[in-house]
C-alpha cells in the first residue's frame, strides 16, 4: 500500500484531525502520480514506434526477397501514403502525450490536472482505435498488394472457384480478427492498466473538487 492509499484510508476512517488537511496532502500525491502515469505512457509510444521502425527496416537487410517485394510495395502511391500516414500518426501521438505531460507536471491547479487528465484519456482511446483500424484494413491491402504484384499469386487466385473464393475471404476475416483480438489484448494489457489508475486519480480529484 503506497503513501497515497494509508491517506485516503485515514481520511475515510473519519478522523476529524486529519480531515483539515487531507486535501493538500492529497492533491501533490495525485498530481505526482498522474505526472509519472503519463510520462510512462509517453515512454511506451516511443518504445512501440522503434519496435515498428525495427520491424520494417530489419527484415529488408536480412531478406532479398522480401527487399524486392518492399520496394515494390512502395511504388504504389496506396501503400506508401498508408505508410507515412501512420507513423505520422505514431509521432502526433507521441507529440500529443507529451504535451500532456507537461501540462500536467507543471499544473498547480486541480480543475486543469482533471482537464489534462481527460485529454490524456481521448489521446489513449484514439490512438488504440485507430491501430485497431489500421490492422483491420491492413491484412485485405496485403492481399490486394499481393494480388496486383505477384503474378504467381494473380494467377491462382484468378483460376480459384466460387468456393475456393469463399474459403479465402473467411481465411482473411479469421486472420484479421485474430491480430486485431491479439492488438486489443496487447494494449489492453499495457495502455489499460496505466488508464485504469489515471482514472482512478481523476476520480479523487472530483472529490477533492466537490
Amino acid at each position: 500500500m503506497d503513501e497515497l492509499d494509508l491517506l485516503k484510508k485515514d481520511w475515510n476512517s473519519g478522523s476529524t484531525e486529519f480531515k483539515s488537511y487531507s486535501d493538500s496532502d492529497i492533491y501533490p500525491m495525485l498530481h505526482k502520480k498522474s505526472s509519472s502515469i503519463v510520462k510512462t505512457l509517453f515512454y511506451i509510444s516511443i518504445a512501440e514506434l522503434v519496435f515498428w521502425l525495427l520491424a520494417s527496416i530489419l527484415p529488408y537487410f536480412l531478406s532479398s526477397n522480401f527487399r524486392e517485394k518492399l520496394e515494390t510495395s512502395y511504388e504504389n502511391p496506396l501503400f506508401l501514403g498508408l505508410s507515412i500516414f501512420s507513423y505520422v500518426v505514431i509521432l502526433i501521438f507521441i507529440y500529443l502525450l507529451f504535451r500532456s505531460y507537461k501540462s500536467i507536471s507543471t499544473t498547480d491547479n486541480a480543475k486543469r490536472l482533471m482537464e489534462s487528465i481527460l485529454k490524456t484519456r481521448k489521446v489513449i482511446k484514439y490512438y488504440v482505435a485507430f491501430n485497431l483500424f489500421m490492422i483491420f484494413i491492413s491484412i485485405p491491402l496485403s492481399l490486394y498488394f499481393e494480388y496486383n504484384e505477384n503474378p504467381e499469386f494473380h494467377q491462382q487466385i484468378v483460376e480459384f472457384s466460387t468456393n475456393q473464393m469463399l474459403v479465402l475471404y473467411g481465411f482473411v476475416v479469421v486472420v484479421a480478427g485474430v491480430f486485431l483480438v491479439l492488438l486489443w489484448l496487447f494494449y489492453r494489457l499495457i495502455y489499460g492498466v496505466l488508464l485504469k489508475r489515471l482514472n482512478r486519480n481523476y476520480d479523487e480529484l472530483k472529490k477533492l473538487e466537490v
